[in-house]
């Protein structure tokens, strides 16, 4: 199928594996052909009689020396073939997973994290099962299928064109029943997403489930998700527990065939009754291969619903491109917004159709040593402007240069490198505080970590800690304070040395006292670089060098605190409001 393309390279690249596995597997199919050709010898001489016992021993080594190539073929295949899909199930998730590291922001505001999850999880796995099984059950029903048709054909044609008259109800009812199989299996799918994505958002956001009593509402939206999920799989059962014995239930009309009309030629003698015995067991391994028919489309179809899931998000290329100069190995300089708009939908110019822009044509610069503060209303456009900086999103119109130079000719693990980035939502990964310091740069000394964990004013809580900074923090640093896991995301920031650092609202949690001494530390190390400091309290702002006010994507106003004080403006409504709700 043409959603398997994708999966070309990995084939090729263990086609010899592949080759072996269906070469052992062919022998296997072979071998046990042979078995009810012996055991219709045997009972034959047994009823013609004068047979000695060394004969009969005679003939159960042969069944026991084919039944030991069939077992050490059936291991080789299985080794080769299930064990390959394995290892084309491990290549196409790191694809997947790498793939999705390069992706721009816009797809994962647009996709669930529980669909990409099930995309890695479950889709991988029916595209596994789909190729090595797949391949199993194609070789046993062209091979088997047809040597066990042969053989029985060579024992009695008549007998055998009475046999298979069920066949052709059984592969219709295969067939029909895998067309079901599959869009229920497409709906199974789907639920799991859901499910998957729910289970996601409420773990992690636990806090405020508790903070609002919620739990009984959350378990409750939970169980009808998890019904639902249940009744999707339960509606595939159905189907599963009819088709087997549907499908037995046609393979017994055969044998009842073959006992009633073989049974018959046998008390005539038109057939000896080895021939009967090794027909019957013919007839046995022919059902296998009419069986597979409908389990390899079955399997087929799931696995090809899974591929197209995944090409889904293969198809999609990276939104930022890496096309940076190489020979450009440092950074540092000032940082210019020239003419500068953006829109999430890409499009430069507002319209009824596109939408409207975030920002709108901003000129700014920040120079060395110069700490600038951004302020305004929420959704005035304030992460989005230092998201442009690291090319997390592309300017739809203008430019952003870093020392004069475009950063979009900046190679861009240079670029990120250089600037330190603490976003208001703070994330802390399932690990030490120690390792979750040293994300960024993991091989730092420790003496450096403790550094940088004193500049963000947490090394002292860090060492109360029984482990200290061996403490594991859990899922989302759940077991952290809001207040501590900012200070945490500081230092990550501090500890990677970067010549622009960007504090995105990162002080909402940590008190006043605290936060005062965080920047008084950070205005001292980096004397000769550019911070950049995001605050929805405006008392944050009133050290800084430079501060804007962006309201509706514009900057509005631009200068110290008291200039904008003084001019009474936007960035003064918001101060005295702010006084008027803390005094409240």
């Amino acid at each position: 199928m043409k959603n398997f393309k994708a999966l070309k390279e990995d084939l090729i690249l263990y086609k010899w594996r592949i080759l072996v596995g269906f070469f052992a597997l062919l022998i296997v199919d072979v071998l046990q052909l042979f078995i009810p050709r012996i055991i219709k010898y045997a009972i034959d001489d047994v009823i013609a009689g004068g047979i000695a016992r060394s004969n009969l021993i005679h003939y159960a080594l042969w069944i026991i020396g084919l039944a030991a190539m069939i077992a050490f073929f059936r291991f080789s295949w299985r080794y080769y073939i299930a064990g390959t899909a394995r290892r084309v199930e491990e290549r196409l998730r790191n694809r997947l997973f790498s793939h999705l590291q390069i992706l721009g922001m816009r797809f994962f505001k647009n996709h669930k994290v529980g669909d990409l999850m099930a995309h890695a999880t479950n889709d991988i796995d029916a595209v596994r099962r789909s190729l090595g099984m797949g391949i199993i059950g194609m070789t046993d029903i062209i091979v088997l299928g047809t040597l066990a048709l042969v053989f029985m054909l060579f024992i009695n044609v008549r007998l055998t064109l009475y046999a298979i008259i069920p066949f052709p109800l059984l592969s219709f009812v295969v067939l029909r029943f895998a067309r079901l199989i599959h869009h229920r299996f497409e709906r199974v799918q789907a639920s799991f997403s859901s499910l998957t994505a729910l289970a996601r958002e409420n773990i992690e956001g636990i806090r405020i489930i508790r903070a609002y009593n919620q739990e009984s509402g959350a378990i409750k939206k939970f169980k009808e998700a998890s019904q639902k999920y249940v009744n999707k799989n339960m509606s595939l059962v159905k189907i599963w527990s009819l088709f087997f014995p549907l499908i037995f239930l046609f393979a017994n009309l055969s044998v009842c065939i073959i006992l009633w009309l073989g049974g018959s030629q046998v008390i005539l003698n038109t057939i000896s009754m080895g021939d009967f015995v090794a027909f019957q067991a013919y007839l046995g391994i022919l059902i296998w291969p009419m069986i597979a028919i409908g389990w390899v489309t079955n399997l087929l179809q799931r696995g090809a619903t899974s591929m197209g899931r995944i090409n889904k998000i293969l198809s999609n290329t990276p939104e930022i491109k890496d096309k940076g100069d190489k020979s450009i190995k440092k950074i540092k300089g000032t940082l210019e917004f020239v003419d500068m708009s953006f829109s999430y939908n890409g499009s430069p110019r507002p319209s009824p159709r596109s939408g409207t822009q975030v920002l709108k044509d901003i000129n700014l610069d920040v120079k060395i040593n110069e700490t600038l503060g951004i302020a305004g209303m929420i959704g005035s456009g304030k992460s989005t402007l230092v998201s442009l900086i690291m090319r997390l999103f592309e300017p739809t119109q203008g430019e952003i240069r870093w020392n004069n130079i475009n950063i979009k000719r900046i190679p861009l693990a240079l670029l990120r490198k250089s600037i330190g980035f603490i976003p208001q939502d703070t994330f802390l990964f399932s690990d030490t505080i120690r390792a979750n310091i040293a994300f960024g740069n993991p091989d730092v000394s420790d003496s450096e970590i403790y550094k940088a964990a004193k500049m963000a004013s947490i090394y002292n809580e860090i060492m109360e800690f029984p482990n200290q900074f061996d403490e594991l923090v859990g899922e989302r640093g759940i077991t952290l304070s809001g207040g501590q896991c900012q200070r945490v995301a500081i230092a990550r920031a501090i500890l990677i040395n970067p010549e622009i650092l960007i504090l995105d609202n990162a002080f909402s949690s940590i008190d006043v006292e605290k936060e005062i001494e965080i920047l008084a530390n950070l205005r001292k190390e980096f004397d000769n670089r550019i911070l950049i400091i995001i605050s929805h309290r405006i008392r944050s702002l009133a050290e800084l060098d430079k501060i804007i006010v962006l309201k509706q994507g514009k900057i509005v106003e631009t200068g110290t605190h008291k200039e904008l004080l003084t001019n009474k403006g936007t960035y003064f409504n918001l101060f005295k409001r702010q006084e008027l709700e803390e005094k409240w």
